[in-house]
């Protein structure tokens, strides 16, 4: 069997942080997610889609964006299988409920684990969903599929060795669950791991939303071989009880399906420019200025420079002051006298206070050594 799993699409978030104009357009391109999964269970021939939550970034959606995820879900044209997360939880009023979605489509609407069994494919999902922002019992609790010879899936939207009020999930649980695979949503990292027989894994969310969620993003392709049983014969009649030895996953693939990655990337001030890529970029970066100067940076001035380089840029200061001239502050001169009192302050600052007060510093020694007063 090979399934598609992914997670956590969070469909019209507010994108705060993107200039409103490309806030609209990063909430174009989030709607495109279902068409692109769509195109991958296509392409990778899957048997059904395990879809564990969030797909939504709140109650209150647009139309349009319910319309196309319900139209790439009827056309991957195999079953399909939604468990509510925290962001959007089921409820009369959710999009869930008012909302008639295709045939293919099958939403799991209760807190407790209910069973869909598939027998064309000889399998069963168990979903849940959450049915308010919070749920701080696990899910899977007191919870072990039967031996009965069949594959046995877990769509779930949860924690995974937490505590808190996101359904955190006990390892023990997944392990006494006796299930061949947990797809897992609500983490936004891809990560993976087992417990006693079951394969558990959280694909990641399938686009990053801010510079906390780097790098490619995409869903995962599990493909699990038919369970191993031993056929024993009852003595006392012809019943057979199916003892599972266990399943091997035959692959679990990461497939990256963003069209924009979140980036932080660390370069020296003075080199900025070379850092810069020839052509345009899709992604969204933030450089981090590294290395000794005397003046703070231009930061307008850099951004202006990067900015048509990418479809998002930010800078954030991190460079010293160059070590000579804090020796400097020995001189019998106003400027130690101004860099005594500086280090004496930053000596006892709060690291929130630290930066202010080394680019006071270099404000300070500007004006005393007549250099520019450069503001970032």
């Amino acid at each position: 069997m090979k399934l598609l799993h992914a997670a956590d699409f969070h469909l019209d978030s507010p994108l705060s942080g993107l200039s409103p104009e490309k806030s609209a357009q990063r909430r174009r391109e989030l709607r495109e997610i279902p068409a692109r999964l769509a195109k991958l269970a296509r392409e990778e021939g899957v048997d059904l889609v395990l879809l564990p939550g969030d797909l939504f970034d709140g109650g209150r959606v647009y139309p349009e964006t319910v319309r196309s995820l319900a139209q790439a879900l009827e056309e991957m044209a195999v079953p399909v299988f939604i468990a509510p997360g925290n962001h959007d939880y089921f409820h009369a009023k959710s999009p869930y409920a008012a909302v008639s979605w295709p045939d293919n489509v099958h939403i799991f609407t209760q807190p407790d684990l209910q069973a869909v069994e598939l027998p064309q494919l000889n399998c069963a999902v168990h979903g849940c969903a959450f049915t308010a922002p919070h749920r701080e019992d696990d899910p899977l609790s007191g919870f072990t599929a039967r031996l009965d010879g069949r594959l046995h899936l877990l769509c779930v939207h949860g924690e995974v060795g937490a505590s808190g009020s996101y359904a955190p999930i006990n390892p023990k649980s997944l392990e006494n669950s006796e299930a061949d695979y947990a797809a897992l949503g609500h983490i936004h990292a891809a990560g993976s791991g087992k417990a006693g027989k079951t394969l558990w894994a959280y694909p990641g969310c399938p686009e990053g939303r801010g510079f906390d969620e780097l790098g490619p993003k995409g869903a995962l392709i599990v493909s699990l071989n038919e369970p191993s049983q031993l056929a024993v014969t009852s003595p006392d009649g012809p019943a057979v009880t199916h003892v599972k030895l266990g399943t091997v996953p035959a692959a679990a693939k990461f497939v990256p399906v963003c069209r924009r990655q979140y980036r932080v990337e660390s370069v020296e001030a003075f080199s900025f420019t070379d850092a810069l890529p020839q052509g345009e970029s899709p992604d969204l970066v933030r450089f981090l200025l590294t290395g000794e100067s005397r003046f703070a940076p231009d930061l307008a001035a850099l951004i202006a420079q990067a900015a048509p380089r990418f479809f998002h840029v930010e800078l954030r200061d991190q460079t010293t002051l160059p070590q000579d001239l804090w020796a400097r502050a020995g001189e019998d001169s106003l400027t130690g006298l101004f860099l005594r009192e500086m280090e004496a302050r930053l000596e006892g600052a709060e690291e929130s206070e630290r930066d202010k007060l080394l680019l006071a510093a270099r404000f300070g020694l500007a004006a005393l050594e007549g250099g520019e007063d450069i503001r970032p």
